[in-house]
């Protein structure tokens, strides 16, 4: 019967002593989503000396384990197996630390952590510009006042006065556009960060289905919109000219 085969994931830094338990959690937990089939992949000790996370795989996920990890190198790998290197990685430059993974002596996979390039995060810019969002919340008790915009998973803090945000407050959880001027920084990951938004106006947008705003324009004579055979295309066309 084959045994087991064996990774040894080393982080330079630490020993066994000095690893606190729950960044060992965190760096398992980790290194267990890189490398996948969870019924299969166990964690087995803790070797002396670096500190040394060494992982059993049984011999029935072992081939698909290894091109997961394969797949890193020749950059096949599924979005999956690239998340969890990318924040095993961010792990080890937050720990001021680098590791390798090993298999039979040999190293396979390299995690740069505090040696890899570092990208300079920009900012902050003051900009003038617009928010589409739906209002989740209005109030303050000072002059200054505050809501937030939620567009998906995004939520945008915003400042205004006592005057503006009467008027906004009754157009709470409705799909609106402010204006004003925002505080951004672009992050080192390239992402954009909103840090604040000071509004100065806002328009209510209109919630209605795109079928039922494009039949009514239809509707109206000599907008052009009637002569079109596909309107949703056109509008599509604008977007996309428009970005």
């Amino acid at each position: 019967m084959r045994r087991p085969i064996e990774y040894r994931y080393i982080i330079d830094v630490f020993t066994p002593e000095t690893l606190p338990m729950a960044r060992l959690a965190e760096y398992m937990g980790l290194l267990a989503g890189m490398l996948g089939e969870p019924e299969y992949v166990h964690f087995d000790r803790l070797e002396p000396g670096s500190a040394v996370l060494v992982t059993r795989v049984d011999v029935i996920a072992a081939t698909k384990v290894n091109q997961r990890i394969r797949g890193l190198s020749d950059r096949t790998a599924a979005e999956d197996v690239r998340r969890a290197y990318r924040k095993l990685d961010d792990l080890l430059e937050r720990d001021n630390a680098t590791a390798r993974l090993e298999f039979e002596g040999a190293e396979i996979i390299a995690f740069p952590g505090r040696t890899r390039p570092k990208t300079l995060r920009y900012g902050p810019f003051d900009q003038d510009g617009v928010l589409d969002g739906v209002l989740v919340r209005i109030g303050g008790r000072d002059k200054t006042a505050y809501a937030h915009l939620q567009d998906g998973n995004r939520n945008y803090p915003c400042r205004l006065n006592r005057d503006l945000a009467r008027q906004l407050a009754r157009h709470l959880y409705t799909t609106m556009r402010v204006n004003g001027r925002g505080r951004w920084a672009r992050e080192a990951n390239g992402a954009w960060t909103l840090e604040r938004f000071h509004i100065r106006g806002f328009e209510v947008l209109d919630e209605r289905p795109l079928m039922e705003v494009v039949s009514e324009l239809r509707k109206v004579s000599g907008n052009g919109w009637r002569g079109l055979d596909d309107p949703y295309a056109e509008l599509t066309r604008l977007h996309r000219a428009a970005d």
